[in-house]
């Protein structure tokens, strides 16, 4: 890791029944996102109907830059219609792990 790594650990809360669908959206394409070390989608094993998202880039100017993918445009305009609210949004300086 650098010192100017940017990370962000988000939980979503998804409309009742529809977090396999949102999973699915979120976790497709998202190998093609340059400065993108790690982006993990994961089930919240107490809410039924909430996701954790926990992503490294390599800087925040790279993730800035995602924002405006056609792909990523794409997966946040199918996916704004199943999420209820981003109920908890986190921004870090990841310092080191495996990836």
């Amino acid at each position: 890791m650098t010192s100017e790594a940017f990370g962000l650990i988000g939980h979503i809360k998804v409309k009742p029944g529809q977090r396999s669908a949102l999973a699915a959206i979120l976790a497709e394409g998202n190998d093609r996102m340059p400065g993108c070390l790690s982006y993990v989608v994961a089930e919240d094993v107490s809410d039924p109907d909430g996701l954790w998202v926990t992503e490294v880039w390599r800087d925040q100017a790279s993730h800035q830059a995602s924002l405006e993918l056609p792909s990523v445009r794409e997966a946040i305009d199918r996916g704004r219609p199943l999420i209820v609210a981003f109920d908890a949004f986190h921004e870090t300086r990841p310092i080191g792990g495996v990836g």
